[in-house]
């Protein structure tokens, strides 16, 4: 009796359309791997960007404050007083419910999307939002935040509106895919646009959901029903506002 012999691996006839897969799946495997590469190379000069971004945003806020302290030295030296700029950008928190409020002011709080006490909101300073504040006063505290305050209040307690919903900036992938259109990539990209008051200030603070801060630690001064200039709590308290928001945030 013949010895039967058992067919190797090479006899064996592959089907066509499992030829066609193994291709398909090898072509699809060499185009991720591509596309895995681009992106990491994308992303690597993303970074070099917004790095070189952060630097000249240090630089231009050293140069800003060294010219703040030269042109106010020149005025001591020549008996002068040194005016600073007008505020282009305000913080504005809530600080009252809305009991026994008339309807115009009760709708410039939601213009505003101050619903809650203890909400806040950046507003670029126009005569227009001058106004506006002038009919809330006795339900808001304002003024002029400074760099540490925007950095702090944004790295802290900053999340962004995507698709009507709350989301943490837990990453600048966030920041980039909802505000990439307007060159602005990251975090730092952000504040620079909020403290500098940009071209495109409108569209980043819109992106910041308002911020929800706590009671300061000691609470409030006094009733909220005296302005700040008479030892209450309520109105524009300039630049004493950065004293608030970091006994809120």
């Amino acid at each position: 009796m013949a010895p039967t012999t058992v067919p190797t691996v090479s006899d064996i006839e592959v089907p066509e359309t499992l030829l066609k897969k193994r291709k398909q799946n090898e072509k699809a495997r060499e185009e991720r791997f591509i596309q895995a590469a681009t992106a990491r190379r994308a992303q690597k000069a993303k970074r070099k960007v917004v790095f070189k971004r952060a630097e000249s945003y240090v630089k231009e806020y050293l140069t800003k404050e060294r010219e703040e302290i030269r042109l106010k030295r020149a005025a001591r030296t020549s008996g002068d007083f040194y005016v600073t700029a007008q505020p282009k950008v305000y913080f504005v928190v809530r600080i009252r419910g809305i009991n026994e409020i008339a309807p115009k002011p009760r709708k410039i709080l939601q213009l505003l999307r101050l619903l809650q006490i203890n909400n806040g909101v950046f507003v670029r300073v126009t005569k227009a939002t001058q106004q506006m504040l002038r009919l809330i006063e006795p339900y808001v505290a304002y003024g002029e935040p400074n760099l540490k305050t925007v950095r702090e209040l944004i790295y802290k307690r900053g999340y962004g509106k995507v698709d009507k919903q709350r989301i943490p900036l837990s990453s600048n992938a966030v920041i980039e895919e909802n505000l990439g259109k307007y060159d602005i990539l990251s975090v730092e990209d952000l504040v620079h646009e909020i403290f500098t008051v940009g071209p495109n200030f409108k569209q980043a603070a819109n992106f910041l959901w308002p911020f929800k801060l706590s009671n300061p630690t000691g609470g409030w001064r006094t009733r909220k029903f005296k302005h700040y200039v008479e030892g209450g709590d309520y109105g524009n308290r300039e630049d004493n506002i950065n004293k608030l928001i970091r006994q809120m945030n």
